[in-house]
C-alpha cells in the first residue's frame, strides 16, 4: 500500500528529525561491566551486527547470542576460517569476477580495442560471440565517425556553380581567375545545404526498418527455448543484430530475452550495447551480493571499507576493465593485514595508476623527456635546449598518496613533498593498459638523482624509492592517526573519542600496521561499547539497501535493479569520481529528498515491487503468535525487523499510519485495523523508520 502525499510529508519529517537529532534513539547501557544479564546481552549483540556486519538478519542475533559476542567478533576477525560456499554458489553465474584484466579486454573491448581493429593493428576473433560482439561494436564505431564527417562536411562553405566556371570576362586575367569583387562574392555565400531527406525517402528507410524488426519479431523472441532464442540471434546478419541490439537498450527487452539463459549467453547479449559495462555491472551485483549473503560480515565491511579508502572510479575509461581485479587481488586480500601490504598493493594496482594518471607520468629529466633513445649511438647528441621541455610529471598520485590514503590533509606535508613524491612514483607504468596488461616499472620515465620527501632523503635506485617512500608513510604516526580515525568513524560514530583513536593508533605503530589488530583494540575498547554509540550512526545508502534485504530475508535473482536503487539514492557502486570516495558521515545521506527515496525503496521492497527481489513479509508475522489485528501485528514485526525495538513516537506514528486506513463504524470512530494484508504496509514503515536508518 503507497503512502499518500500528505501521509509520506508527515512520515519524512519525523524520519528527518528522528535521523538528525544527537541524542540516543533507544537502548540501555552497552558497557561490559555491571550490565543486566539478560537485555544487555542481547543490545551488546545486536549492536556487535549492525556495526561488524551489513545488519542482522533473522536468527543472528539469537546464534550470536548462543555463541557469544566476544566468541563471534573473533571469528569475524579470521575470516577465513568462515564456510562461504552458500555464497560462492550465488556468485558462480557472473563469470567476470573470475577473469583477469586481459581476459576481460579480450572479451569485452574497450572503444581502444575497436579502434585498432578498424586502423588495422589488431584481427577480429574467430570466436563466434565474441566476434558478434566486436562487429557490433566496429560498425558503431564506423557509423559514428561517417556522422562526424559528414557533419563537418556540411558545416564547410561549398564553391557555387559560378565558382566552378567564372565566366570569361574582359576585366578577368588570363586563366579565368575571378576578380576581388566577384572573389569575395563567392567566400561570402552560404554554404550549400545538406541533402534532406524528402519524405518519400523517410517512409521508403521506415518500411526497409519495420521490416527488419518484422523478421526479428523481436516482441515474439522471449517466449522461444533460451538456447533456441540465443542461437537466432548468432544467425543474424549484422544489420538485424544492430537493430536486436538497440531493441534492447531503448525497447525494453532485456530482462525478457536474457531470463534463462546460460551466463555466457547473458554476457554476450548484454556485450552488444556496453561491452566494458558487463564487468563492471557484474561487480557492482557481486558486491551487493556479498553484503547480503556473505557469512564472513566483516571482511566485506573492511572491503567496502578499503575500497572507498583508496578510491578508483569505474567510469574513467580503462578502469572499468581493472576494476574486477582491483578489488579481488589488490583489496580483499589485504583487508585485515598490514596496511603497508594494502597500500603497496593499492600504489603497483593498474587501476589506481590509471585512475590517478601516474602511468603516464614521466621526469622532467628522465631519458624519455630529454629525447635519449634507448641505446644512443656515438654520433647521438642531445637536441637544443631539450632541458626545457614540459616536464610530463604528473602529480595526482602523489598528493593522493599524501593527502587521502597516508597521513592525511593535517600530517604536515608541504606542496614540495608532492612534487618530489611524484618524482619517486616515474615510471611507475602500466604495460599495454588497453589489453589489461599489469604493473611496469618503465626507468627511461623514471626522475633521476636523490629526492626529499617531508625531511626524508632518498637516494636514486628506480623503483626501489618508491617502495622506500611506501614504507616509510606507512609507518608514519600521522598514519597511524588518520587511519585509526577513519576506522573510528566508520564503527564507532562520526566524531569519536579522541582516547579511543589515540589508542588504536599505538596498536597501529606497535603492530606495524596489523589491520586486524587495530581493530581488535577497536572492537574491545569501552567507547565501542559506550551507550552513546548505540544506534548513532546513520547508514549509507548500501549499508540501509543491504539492512533492508538482510532484515526481511529476501531472495536476490537478480541484484541489477538493486544496483539502479543505489544510484537513485546518490550512491552508484564503483562510481565516486573523486577520490575522497563517499563519505561517512550523517551529513551526507541525511535530507528531506534523501530520506524519501529510502521510504519509497522501503515501501516497494516489503510490497514485492522490485524486479529480481522475492520477499514474503507475511512470514515475519507467522514467526511469532497470531496477530488478532494489525497493532497486534505492528508488535511482531517491530521484534521481527527491528531487534532492538522502536520508539513509542514511531510505534504511535505506525499505528496512526494504520488506523487511517481502517474502517469506520457508524457514529465515524475508528475501529481497529485488521491484520490480514497489513504486513506489507507495517514492514515497509518500519524499514523506512528511524531506528532502521541508523546502526
Amino acid at each position: 500500500m503507497p503512502l499518500g502525499r500528505a501521509k509520506q510529508a508527515g512520515w519524512l519529517v519525523l524520519l528527518c528529525l528522528a535521523c538528525m537529532a544527537p541524542q540516543v534513539l533507544a537502548g540501555k547501557p552497552l558497557g561490559m561491566k555491571d550490565k543486566a544479564p539478560a537485555a544487555n546481552d542481547q543490545q551488546r549483540a545486536l549492536h556487535a551486527l549492525n556495526r561488524l556486519t551489513f545488519g542482522p538478519r533473522p536468527g543472528d542475533l539469537q546464534q550470536i547470542m548462543a555463541m557469544g559476542v566476544d566468541q563471534w567478533i573473533e571469528q569475524q576477525l579470521h575470516p577465513e576460517k568462515i564456510d562461504d560456499k552458500a555464497l560462492n554458489a550465488r556468485l558462480e553465474p557472473l563469470r567476470t569476477l573470475r577473469m583477469s584484466s586481459r581476459e576481460i579486454a579480450e572479451n569485452f573491448p574497450d572503444p581502444q580495442e575497436i579502434n585498432q581493429i578498424m586502423n588495422g593493428r589488431m584481427k577480429m576473433p574467430s570466436d563466434p560471440e565474441r566476434h558478434m560482439i566486436y562487429e557490433v561494436q566496429l560498425t558503431r564505431l564506423e557509423n559514428r565517425k561517417e556522422r562526424r564527417q559528414e557533419a563537418a562536411s556540411a558545416a564547410k562553405p561549398q564553391p557555387s556553380m559560378m565558382a566552378d566556371n567564372p565566366p570569361e570576362s574582359a576585366d578577368a586575367p588570363a586563366g579565368g581567375a575571378m576578380n576581388g569583387a566577384a572573389s569575395g562574392a563567392v567566400e561570402n555565400a552560404p554554404p550549400a545545404a545538406p541533402h534532406q531527406e524528402t519524405a518519400a525517402e523517410k517512409e521508403q528507410a521506415k518500411k526497409r526498418e519495420d521490416e527488419m524488426y518484422a523478421d526479428l519479431d523481436i516482441q515474439q523472441l522471449p517466449s522461444l527455448p533460451p538456447d533456441q532464442r540465443y542461437q537466432k540471434v548468432l544467425a543474424m546478419p549484422l544489420d538485424q543484430v544492430m537493430l536486436f541490439a538497440d531493441s534492447l537498450h531503448n525497447g525494453g527487452y532485456g530482462q525478457k530475452f536474457t531470463d534463462g539463459l546460460a551466463p555466457r549467453q547473458k554476457e554476450t547479449i548484454l556485450a552488444l550495447n556496453n561491452p566494458p559495462g558487463v564487468a563492471t555491472n557484474e561487480l557492482a551485483e557481486a558486491k551487493l551480493l556479498r553484503a547480503v549473503y556473505s557469512q564472513r560480515q566483516l571482511e566485506e565491511v573492511m572491503t567496502d571499507f578499503w575500497i572507498n579508502h583508496f578510491n578508483v572510479f569505474a567510469d574513467k575509461g580503462l578502469d572499468r576493465i581493472m576494476l574486477t581485479s582491483y578489488e579481488r587481488d589488490v583489496i580483499r586480500p589485504h583487508a585485515l593485514g598490514k596496511f603497508e601490504d594494502l597500500l603497496v598493493a593499492t600504489a603497483k594496482s593498474p587501476a589506481m595508476l590509471f585512475y590517478l594518471d601516474n602511468w603516464q607520468s614521466m621526469g622532467p629529466y628522465s631519458p624519455q623527456a630529454l629525447g635519449i633513445p634507448p641505446h644512443p649511438g656515438p654520433r647521438w647528441r642531445p637536441r637544443p635546449n631539450a632541458n626545457n621541455r614540459p616536464s610530463g610529471l604528473n602529480e595526482n598520485y602523489g598528493r593522493e598518496l599524501l593527502e587521502l590514503h597516508t597521513v592525511s590533509v593535517n600530517g604536515g606535508y608541504s606542496q614540495h613533498d608532492v612534487t618530489e613524491a611524484a618524482k619517486v612514483f616515474t615510471g611507475w607504468t602500466i604495460e599495454e593498459p588497453a589489453k589489461g596488461g599489469g604493473f611496469k616499472f618503465e626507468p627511461r620515465m623514471h626522475e633521476p638523482g636523490p629526492k626529499t620527501v617531508m625531511g626524508h632523503r632518498i637516494k636514486p635506485k628506480g623503483e626501489g624509492e618508491g617502495m622506500e617512500l611506501l614504507h616509510l608513510l606507512a609507518n608514519q604516526p600521522q598514519t597511524a592517526h588518520f587511519i585509526s580515525l577513519k576506522l573510528a568513524q566508520r564503527f564507532v560514530s562520526d566524531d569519536p573519542p579522541p582516547a579511543l583513536v589515540d589508542r588504536m593508533a599505538k596498536t597501529f605503530l606497535k603492530k606495524k600496521g596489523d589491520i586486524r589488530e587495530v581493530l581488535s583494540t577497536l572492537f574491545h575498547s569501552p567507547e565501542f561499547w559506550d551507550e552513546g554509540t548505540y544506534r548513532a550512526k546513520v547508514k549509507t545508502p548500501l549499508e540501509f539497501v543491504a539492512s533492508s534485504l538482510r532484515a526481511t530475508g529476501a531472495e536476490i535473482d537478480d541484484a541489477t535493479p538493486l544496483t539502479r536503487q543505489l544510484a537513485n539514492m546518490g550512491m552508484p557502486l564503483y562510481g565516486a569520481q573523486p577520490p575522497t570516495g563517499y563519505s561517512m558521515k550523517a551529513e551526507t545521506w541525511v535530507s528531506s529528498s534523501a530520506l524519501l527515496n529510502r521510504m519509497n525503496f522501503a515501501m516497494a521492497l516489503a510490497n514485492g515491487k522490485i524486479r529480481g527481489v522475492k520477499l514474503d513479509a507475511a512470514r515475519f508475522a507467522a514467526s511469532g503468535p497470531a496477530a488478532a489485528d494489525a497493532d497486534a501485528m505492528l508488535s511482531s514485526l517491530e521484534t521481527n525487523l527491528v531487534a532492538g525495538g522502536v520508539s513509542k513516537q514511531t510505534h504511535d506514528s505506525i499505528t496512526a499510519q494504520i488506523q487511517s486506513a481502517a474502517p469506520k463504524s457508524d457514529n465515524s470512530a475508528p475501529q481497529k485495523a485488521p491484520a490480514n494484508g497489513q504486513e506489507s504496509t507495517i514492514s515497509g514503515l518500519l524499514l523506512g523508520s528511524p531506528e532502521f536508518q541508523r546502526r
